[in-house]
């Protein structure tokens, strides 16, 4: 390892030891970066000093525009405003709160010239969660958009560690505290000298467990993603537009959305806050051509497709939880557009199992991502035969390093990276999702996963949303409860409750059906859109 530029060695000190880390493969030669690297320079500065893409555009929302040379302007004075007015040395923790703009965007860069450690938080988080990952990180600055401080300042009060904040406004941002110590600062700024190694940013998971932990992750693992699945499964290039509604807090929106874009030379379309009528307008406004969504996003647009004009996306990538393979098909015949599953985490930074569009399954989530391997393993650690479903594991340049958190050992295990799925390949060697390990039901002794159950609801015109779940069954151990969100229009009942149970009896062995049929308005999730199945499981048992 090179020496870390980081005078704050907090990361560091409260990074796992490193025989617990997962094994880090480099195998392809894009993916053998120099032991001193700096992401932001690699992603921003290169792109205006070498590759000559200065006056392309890079950045754009519905009211602002930057190209690279401007973005790289205002990136160095915001590094300049942190660095000298606000304190900040290598290493330190800073905060970001705000919607997705192209100033958040800046902001992010910035913190990287600096030599800082970006933590970005949801923008709907409240002051007990903000809390919670201040004092987990010991976040010492931070930046908020100026009409989500309210949640931010009642957390500041019980978090000594965080000295310095400022405000931010929109993609504008002429009145903000920030544009105006901007506006005084000069042109320039040179980028701290990091090692690859050196942290560049924490994650913190988005809750599906309810107990979030932050994922650190160096310069390194920013630049390993981008040389995977945008060059090898995207195929897309500098005249493409992204878009999508995950925010850059979450690591898929954050690869979507800056990352990737910059790395290839493209530009990406930011929308603060996103519906999918908006998003659907916004993609016809600026003929966006690749776009990133949740499964559930994606099933939310169907029905708002008649009438919209769709012909410039030219690639649609689905990910953040399982695609079903109704959703799959129905955007297909709605759009003829075969969507790109993915699986990744946040672990892992982003994608590492997916397959280019024309070589797709429904059903499947893919193979190994270039750079990466995988395997699926019994409970010994064992691989185990196609078809049988196992703990899905992998390895490849980017991997789990939890800030000081026990459960890093329950994560990694033999090298290997076990991302608490339940996977099975086929004979051709494409992986299938069964469910997350925890929610395996088991139900009068058989394995039963949710996901396919979910499928075939789904697959019922009166469904809009669902989630399957285990439930105390003094008989059967587990009944299989199906909570249903129906389409608007119709009514709940007894009867369309055993219409939708021998729906599931005509497709699926008869002992998967549900015995328990549930109406609700909503499913609980969180602010990217994850299933909270652990919130269903709490009711039952409660």
């Amino acid at each position: 390892m090179s020496a870390s530029a980081h005078v704050d060695g907090f990361a560091r000190d409260r990074a796992p030891r490193r025989e617990a880390w997962p094994d880090f493969v480099y195998a392809l030669p894009q993916l053998r970066f120099p032991e001193r690297l700096n992401c932001a320079v690699e992603l921003l500065d290169r792109a205006v000093d070498e590759r000559g893409w200065g006056e392309r555009p890079a950045l754009s929302s519905p009211t602002a525009s930057l190209s690279y040379v401007e973005l790289r302007e205002r990136v160095d004075r915001i590094a300049r405003v942190l660095v000298e007015d606000m304190g900040a040395v290598p290493g330190n923790r800073v905060l970001l709160r705000g919607c997705n703009t192209p100033t958040l965007a800046a902001i992010w860069l910035a913190v990287q010239k600096a030599g800082c450690i970006a933590v970005t938080s949801m923008p709907l988080l409240r002051a007990r969660e903000l809390a919670e990952i201040i004092d987990k990180a010991q976040v010492s600055h931070a930046f908020c958009e100026t009409a989500l401080l309210g949640e931010l300042e009642a957390a500041r009060a019980r978090c000594p560690s965080l000295r310095a904040l400022l405000t931010f406004a929109d993609d504008a941002g002429e009145n903000s505290a920030l544009a105006a110590r901007c506006a005084a600062k000069p042109a320039g700024f040179d980028a701290v000298d990091t090692a690859a190694d050196d942290i560049a940013l924490i994650a913190f998971t988005s809750g599906t467990t309810g107990v979030p932990k932050g994922a650190m992750h160096s310069h390194r693992d920013v630049m390993s993603v981008c040389a995977c699945f945008p060059r090898s499964i995207l195929e897309a290039g500098s005249d493409d537009v992204f878009c999508g509604p995950a925010p850059l807090a979450f690591t898929f929106g954050l690869g979507a959305l800056l990352l990737f874009p910059l790395a290839l030379g493209a530009s990406a379309l930011l929308l603060p806050q996103p519906s999918p009528a908006l998003l659907l307008e916004a993609i016809a406004r600026h003929r966006t051509t690749t776009l990133f969504a949740t499964p559930t996003f994606y099933r939310q647009m169907l029905p708002l497709l008649a009438g919209r004009d769709v012909s410039s996306l030219r690639r649609c990538v689905a990910a953040g939880e399982p695609l079903p393979a109704a959703t799959w098909r129905q955007w297909q015949e709605a759009t003829g557009i075969r969507l790109i599953d993915g699986i990744g985490s946040t672990e892992l930074l982003h994608i590492f199992i997916s397959a280019r569009a024309g070589e797709m399954r429904p059903g499947a989530t893919g193979k190994p991502v270039p750079g990466y391997a995988a395997a699926v393993l019994d409970a010994a650690g064992r691989p185990v035969a196609p078809g049988v479903v196992g703990r899905l594991a992998v390895k490849g340049p980017t991997g789990c390093r939890y800030l000081d958190d026990p459960r890093q050992q329950a994560y990694v295990q033999g090298g290997w990276n076990i991302t608490g799925d339940a996977y099975w390949i086929d004979a051709d060697g494409y992986f299938h999702f069964a469910a997350r390990t925890d929610d395996l039901i088991i139900a009068a002794g058989c394995n039963i996963g949710a996901p396919e159950i979910e499928d075939v609801l789904l697959s019922h015109p009166a469904v809009a949303e669902c989630a399957v779940v285990g439930v105390p069954d003094a008989e059967r151990g587990q009944a299989l409860k199906a909570c249903i969100v129906l389409r608007p229009g119709l009514e709940a009942g007894d009867a369309l409750a055993a219409e939708l149970q021998e729906h599931v009896r005509k497709q699926l062995a008869p002992f998967k059906a549900p015995r328990i049929v549930e109406f609700r308005d909503a499913l609980p999730r969180t602010e990217t859109g994850k299933l909270q199945r652990f919130r269903l499981r709490e009711e039952a048992a409660g």
